[in-house]
């Protein structure tokens, strides 16, 4: 299965202007935050991504973000080479019988993109 987002990165500033750590807090966890945080800013680009990465993951699995796939259920990672991983929930690994997770993530000026392909 296939999941594929397209996050405009000025929504995506605009949200993190009006909300703050608000916004941050609902769909990032305290790991996703730190990858994000540059000194006292943060990279839009990257959260863009992390949030565009999410998305598609719950398009891959055909549930959208709601009652069976939260934001807090998917945690993203980078491997020792800088790679972004995703990390589930055990609950959500067994609900949707999850083998493996394949993730690429793009941005350019105006937008983030993500990619996700989910084995069972």
């Amino acid at each position: 299965m296939i999941g594929i987002d397209l996050v405009s990165i000025k929504r995506i500033e605009s949200l993190v202007k009006k909300y703050d750590m608000t916004f941050l807090k609902k769909i990032l966890n305290n790991d996703e935050i730190s990858l994000v945080k540059n000194n006292n800013n943060f990279n839009i680009n990257r959260i863009s991504g992390f949030f565009a990465t999410k998305e598609a993951l719950s398009k891959a699995l055909g549930c959208g973000i709601g009652k069976d796939l939260r934001f807090c259920d998917i945690c993203i990672y980078k491997d020792d080479k800088g790679k972004p991983k995703i990390k589930l929930d055990s609950a959500v690994i067994k609900r949707f019988n999850i083998k493996n997770i394949d993730l690429s993530i793009s941005h350019d000026k105006d937008y983030a993109v993500a990619v996700v392909q989910v084995c069972n």
